[in-house]
């Protein structure tokens, strides 16, 4: 049974950082494109960053340069290094997994792709 199970987030003042952790168990497979997610009050449900098996990212472009998705996969926890923070990243964060030898897809179509959700962290912004 694959499990994701994030954690790392809380409430911080603008220009703040935090670190998310998303701890992965149960996928027995060494191809995969990891995402994370983000979901605020009143708008629909965004990418925010992916990872693939062979260690290519991308970025939204509201969080390029201000956040870095990593995996360590000798702990198998994927990350979102956060920095920069602004009242508008506030969001629930989810992590997701897609069992796929193709890579990450496109991104309109990243969340109907994903096999393995989180239930999420609240990451909290003041201004």
């Amino acid at each position: 049974q694959v499990q994701l199970v994030e954690s790392g987030g809380g409430s911080v003042q603008s220009g703040g950082s935090l670190r998310l952790s998303c701890a992965v168990s149960g996928y027995p497979y060494s191809n995969y494109c990891m995402a994370w997610f983000r979901l605020a009050p009143g708008k629909e449900r965004e990418g925010v960053a992916v990872v693939d098996s062979d260690g290519v990212t991308a970025y939204d472009d509201s969080v390029k340069g201000r956040f870095t998705i990593s995996l360590d996969n000798a702990k198998n926890t994927l990350y979102l290094q956060m920095t920069n923070l602004k009242p508008e990243d506030t969001a629930m964060y989810y992590c997701a997994l897609e069992n796929t030898f193709s890579g990450c897809g496109s991104w309109p179509d990243l969340p109907y792709a994903m096999d393995y959700w989180g239930k999420g962290t609240l990451v909290t912004i003041s201004s």
